[in-house]
């Protein structure tokens, strides 16, 4: 799949002659020290993306695609996971299942803030070293929880960090992916898809095979009977601990250059380049003199204010957190257009934040309430379906890294079309009659939601203005995560055999799909900085 040309000859042009209005315009007038430090940064990141558009997407990005999609993946695999282990888990421990979702959700938000912003302290090869193993650990021991305290606590603790694969990840890959392969960030939602996957490819033996039958009314479901989704967590906890050795021990990550840059590093940025060059059988121009040529950006280490108390841990974050101060905030909505765009993303971003786990998390017990109703609605029935639902949502995946080039359609047009479709299938499924129209309305929705998620993981930091893309990210990120914990306590109040939280969640896919329309900006064919 090859996708339409990346950068316009109007865009190269633009981009040689060091003219970056088509980004920075979108950004709000701040004082003569924010853009003396913005047009320096600006400068010596178009140098960057230069040097990385010569040496090509080659042997090291290609790696970088493999290991970062572990993040990508264990960010779907594990909402899903807990989703799969739902109706066995509930028939155990007879307790109100969005009570898991919920403990699930505060540590997707804990994680995200936190890894997010530590990446920015101390780097991403921390990050992105640490987080698989800290959701392989506790996996396998929630896999021996005695009670559903334990295993929420557990789930928490995992999703602590899950939060924070995906933006450490997509940052890592964006910032060493050349300009002309910028479509692969959609591309690697790829890896979305196959968590899903894979998740259900392993529930379908093990919790279909070894998991107290459904049966009305509910007949007590001892552990000693309900073994599957135990050793179903055991199972994908070992699969953590396998992707986290691969990343450790046999790929190297380089730091990000565009983070060494940034933070006055621009020996070591340069030293990086020559490193990816030569893993990539190709030489780098880039010199130290020809980055430092656009000008200096003082490392937080040399101003007098930082001097004193350099190595105070609590200055330290005091300086990273200053990217959510109150000047931060107020330049994404220091003009009509901007404010327009960061308020319409925010909402985007919640809405589809409530919907997704609303869905999701209950999907499996609802197409096992409903299957019963049809006459086959078997665990083993329930999870077969799950996996047919999944190896859907696989070409979604790779249909969007083609739709987001075409002309007229972008980023914003794709994510509008795929949001309502996802809506709409949603909300056509509860008018099924029998168990295959069912799967067939889900199948619609697994294929659409992938295309919807591709985009928008992709498209939210291109659009932000450069100077505060942090903050705008994490506008949108806070906004995500904190719906995303009001799903499970609108689903406590919800009747889960009922069309209720189905209806409620179609509703609001459509709702998110229109606003996605409404978007002002469309980045297809600029170059990140």
């Amino acid at each position: 799949m090859s996708p339409p040309n990346h950068l316009g000859d109007k865009e190269k042009a633009r981009d040689e002659r060091g003219d970056n209005s088509s980004i920075i315009a979108m950004g709000p007038t701040q004082d003569n020290s924010f853009l003396e430090a913005d047009s320096v940064y600006q400068a010596k990141a178009r140098i960057l993306n230069d040097a990385i558009q010569e040496i090509g997407m080659g042997r090291y990005q290609w790696q970088l695609f493999v290991v970062t999609g572990f993040g990508w993946m264990a960010d779907n695999l594990w909402p899903i996971v807990t989703g799969l282990i739902l109706p066995p888990v509930l028939k155990e421990f007879r307790f109100q299942g969005p009570l898991l979702k919920l403990g699930q959700n505060i540590g997707l938000l804990v994680g995200a803030a936190f890894w997010g912003v530590g990446s920015d302290i101390w780097g991403r090869k921390i990050s992105f070293s640490i987080t698989l193993l800290i959701v392989g650990i506790f996996s396998i021991v929630a896999g021996a929880s005695p009670n559903y305290i334990a295993l929420t606590t557990f789930a928490a603790l995992w999703s602590v960090g899950v939060g924070g694969n995906l933006p450490v990840d997509s940052s890592i890959f964006l910032e060493f992916v050349p300009a002309s392969h910028q479509y692969l960030l959609t591309v690697l939602s790829i890896w979305w898809a196959f968590g899903q996957l894979l998740g259900s490819l392993v529930a379908w033996p093990l919790i279909g095979n070894f998991s107290c039958p459904t049966t009305e009314p509910p007949s007590p479901c001892p552990r000693s009977s309900n073994q599957g989704w135990r050793w179903f967590l055991f199972t994908m906890g070992g699969l953590m601990m396998f992707l986290w050795a691969i990343r450790f021990f046999l790929f190297t990550l380089y730091e990000s250059p565009k983070y060494l840059m940034g933070r006055g590093r621009d020996v070591e940025a340069v030293k990086v380049v020559h490193k990816v060059a030569k893993a990539n059988g190709k030489e780098s121009s880039l010199t130290v003199e020809r980055l430092m040529s656009a000008g200096t950006l003082q490392s937080p280490r040399e101003t007098k204010r930082d001097l004193a108390m350099d190595n105070s841990a609590i200055a330290v974050i005091r300086r990273h957190l200053s990217k959510f101060s109150s000047g931060h905030v107020k330049a994404l909505f220091a003009t009509r257009k901007l404010a327009y765009s960061t308020s319409l993303l925010i909402i985007l971003w919640a809405l589809i934040g409530l919907a997704f786990p609303l869905y999701n998390s209950f999907v499996t017990y609802y197409l096992d309430s409903r299957g019963a109703d049809f006459g086959d609605g078997s665990v083993y029935i329930t999870y077969r379906n799950q996996v047919i639902l999944s190896v859907i949502g696989v070409p979604g995946a790779l249909l969007a890294g083609w739709l987001v080039e075409l002309p007229y359609l972008g980023r914003r047009g794709t994510l509008a079309i795929a949001t309502v479709l996802t809506g709409a299938f949603i909300l056509a499924s509860t008018t099924a009659r029998s168990s295959n129209a069912l799967l067939g309305w889900n199948c619609g929705y697994s294929f659409t939601s992938n295309i919807m998620y591709g985009v928008l993981y992709a498209l939210s930091p291109e659009v932000f203005p450069t100077k505060d893309r942090g903050t705008g990210n994490a506008l949108t990120a806070s906004a995500n995560r904190v719906f995303g914990i009001m799903s499970p306590i609108i689903a406590i109040y919800a009747d889960l055999t009922s069309e209720v939280p189905i209806f409620i969640a179609g509703a609001i896919f459509c709702a998110a799909g229109f606003i996605a329309l409404l978007l002002p900006f469309e980045p297809r064919g600029h170059a990140s900085l």
